[in-house]
């Protein structure tokens, strides 16, 4: 069910404990073979598919909110086609969303994200939200990212592959195949990082970055294995955690 196709009292009429589900993805460099849609395609098309099988199954009340297309790129700033928000242009909306919500009467909001650079930033936000307005808020990711801890989805990226890597390029290949290249796909896996023991991706001390620290490409990670039935194998399992999550959300207490 997409919350802009419903009328103001069939929004007022929704359940008690609807779940609205919001994107956030990004328009952003993915190196030479991925488009700059990559972020947002990925968690929306999640997010939606998690949706309409809630919808289904009738596990819980949902509504699909539009996805945030511009959020927190500004890592990828070097590159052309990189378009992001200032972390407090973007904090706000994230917060107004949740005042808006509120005085629809939702009560429950779950932010699907599909770029790493929004991590910290929104858990900022489903605090904010909370205190101020008194939703319950909650933050998924469609697969804990690598530089998060996360295992990643290929072996020989070192755990490295966070950013237009084996993972991100199967996705693709499986959701939008036509807009990949991968004869432009190289490998890009900082090897140097595997040096130091303690501060690194998804080590116990981060680090701050931007994607031009590591070549000139502006991907992390290597897509060259990357398939579309490894794409495909990911995102139904996003899909089903994200399914499992909005049940959860419908449902949870503290």
């Amino acid at each position: 069910m997409r919350f802009e196709d419903l009328t103001w009292p069939q929004i007022a009429a929704l359940p008690p404990g609807t779940v609205a589900v919001l994107p956030l993805g990004a328009i952003e460099q993915h190196g030479p073979h991925l488009p700059v849609s990559t972020d947002f395609v990925t968690a929306t098309e999640a997010a939606t598919a998690a949706v309409a099988a809630v919808d289904r199954t009738g596990t819980a009340s949902a509504v699909l909110l539009p996805g945030l297309a511009f959020t927190k790129s500004d890592e990828h700033h070097s590159f052309p086609g990189t378009i992001w928000l200032s972390w407090d242009t973007l904090m706000r909306t994230l917060v107004d969303i949740g005042r808006s919500l509120q005085t629809s009467g939702i009560t429950r909001l779950l932010f699907v994200n599909g770029h790493g650079g929004n991590s910290a930033l929104g858990q900022v936000a489903c605090r904010e939200i909370r205190r101020q307005f008194g939703l319950r808020t909650f933050f998924a990711h469609l697969s804990v990212p690598v530089d998060q801890g996360g295992t990643g989805s290929g072996a020989d990226e070192h755990g490295m592959g966070i950013h237009g890597g084996h993972g991100e390029t199967s996705l693709m290949l499986h959701l939008r195949p036509e807009l990949v290249h991968m004869d432009l796909a190289v490998r890009r896996v900082p090897e140097a990082l595997r040096a130091h023991d303690l501060i690194g991706f998804g080590k116990p001390v981060s680090f701050g970055w931007l994607s031009d620290d590591f070549g000139p490409d502006g991907h992390i990670g290597d897509p060259t294995g990357a398939t579309a039935e490894h794409g495909k194998a990911l995102f139904e399992g996003a899909v089903e955690r994200l399914t499992a999550v909005i049940a959860e959300a419908a449902r949870f207490t503290t």
